[in-house]
């Protein structure tokens, strides 16, 4: 028989508050960064080539462009994929609204593919009926790390003719069919801002094999500029620069990116860790019949950025608000990642008829699997201890509001 939990008079878990994720900051992370800072070159120079090519190296990728933050990455791939004003693309409502804020940043038209409720990830069945004459692009995005099925979407993209931009914020060092996510699609987008498992702070970098699309990229993050002498309309001499297209000013600074760079050394240890405690988890809670766990791809290797489980609350005397409330009286923070796109209001205020209405059934597997997530806390930094704070805290809580 478990002690009560702390909402019924027990004693919390943990005397301090355990948090749901945490970036791990080495002495050498510092040092990298206060070497930046003293060389006085501060800005978007050699650093960020750096760490550019480093994380191509990673990743399989031929180019790789850093931008200030992963929402950034999103906007600039779009922009390079040429989709415009009417285009639609296709993504997961199952995301931060990061993800389709950037359709709307071009005037193009946002098109949600509801989740298949097995993986929490987009059901590619569903994005193939979504498909028309209008479609340029698709967005999966690795929920929690967990790849895609990316097979059965290049091929669709293959036969409509589609631009494939993968938003990978959560899934640097994943892998699929043994090949590392970034390599894989048309264009892919990382993120580093907290609480990745490569930090800069903020930032985001988007990986290509297409020359052309690096060279767009590159301009867009510039503010539209072009600086080099052989692509310059009209040089007028060494000091020439021209706006050839809209751009924004989406540059990383060189601090960040040693930051980055020291980061990326390790984060094959990160991801192994992440993945231990994340087994740890499953064996303890995979069986309690008040949960559920996402599959996880089987031709994949997921980077565990949250750690999920849906609640069966058939079969609890309480809701998702009161185990929440609960969880965090035993001083564990816990969260819900995502509310679905569309029940944003902003997104219900701008409703298209075709896609995106005051209707809330738009896709409603993400709503149902919405209402019963829960997001517990992995990082690297965790100890053992907090694991098994976090074990002992969710089973009480579980078991003292099972029916």
């Amino acid at each position: 028989m478990r002690e009560k939990p702390a909402v019924a008079g027990g004693k919390p878990v943990r005397s301090e508050l355990l948090p749901l994720a945490g970036a791990d900051i080495s002495e050498d992370d510092i040092q990298a960064v206060t070497r930046v800072m003293r060389s006085g070159k501060l800005g978007c120079g050699e650093m960020v080539e750096q760490f550019e090519e480093a994380v191509a190296g990673y990743v399989g990728a031929r180019y790789a462009v850093a931008v200030s933050s992963g929402s950034a990455g999103l906007h600039i791939a779009l922009m390079a994929a040429a989709v415009g004003h009417g285009d639609e693309v296709i993504t997961s409502p199952l995301t931060h609204p990061a993800t389709s804020n950037c359709i709307l940043y071009q005037g193009a038209i946002h098109t949600f593919a509801d989740i298949n409720p097995a993986t929490f990830n987009i059901d590619p069945q569903v994005v193939r009926s979504k498909i028309n004459s209008r479609t340029e692009a698709l967005i999966p995005v690795h929920f929690a790390g967990n790849p895609c099925d990316l097979d059965v979407l290049h091929g669709l993209a293959r036969q409509h003719g589609l631009t494939v931009i993968e938003d990978a914020a959560h899934a640097l060092g994943g892998t699929y069919n043994g090949a590392k996510i970034g390599s894989l699609s048309d264009l892919t987008v990382f993120s580093f801002s907290s609480p990745q498992h490569c930090y800069t702070g903020e930032g985001g970098m988007v990986t290509t094999g297409d020359e052309e699309l690096y060279q767009w990229m590159l301009i867009f993050r510039e503010n539209g500029m072009v600086t080099d002498p052989a692509k310059l309309v009209k040089p007028e001499g060494p000091w020439h620069v021209e706006m050839q297209d809209r751009g924004y000013n989406y540059r990383m600074t060189d601090m960040q990116a040693a930051l980055g760079i020291s980061q990326l050394a390790r984060v094959e240890e990160f991801i192994a860790r992440r993945a231990a405690i994340a087994e740890k988890y499953n064996r303890a809670l995979g069986g309690h019949p008040s949960v559920v766990l996402p599959q996880q791809n089987e031709r994949g290797r997921s980077t565990w950025h949250y750690y999920l489980l849906a609640l069966r609350l058939e079969n609890l005397r309480a809701s998702r608000a009161e185990i929440f409330r609960a969880l965090q009286a035993e001083n564990i923070e816990v969260g819900v990642h995502y509310l679905p796109v569309f029940l944003h209001p902003y997104y219900l205020w701008i409703g298209h008829p075709d896609v995106c209405t005051l209707d809330t059934s738009l896709c409603p597997r993400a709503e149902e699997i919405y209402g019963r997530l829960l997001t517990l806390p992995l990082f690297p930094a965790m100890t053992d201890r907090d694991v098994d704070d976090v074990i002992t805290a969710v089973g009480r809580v579980l078991d003292y509001y099972s029916l």
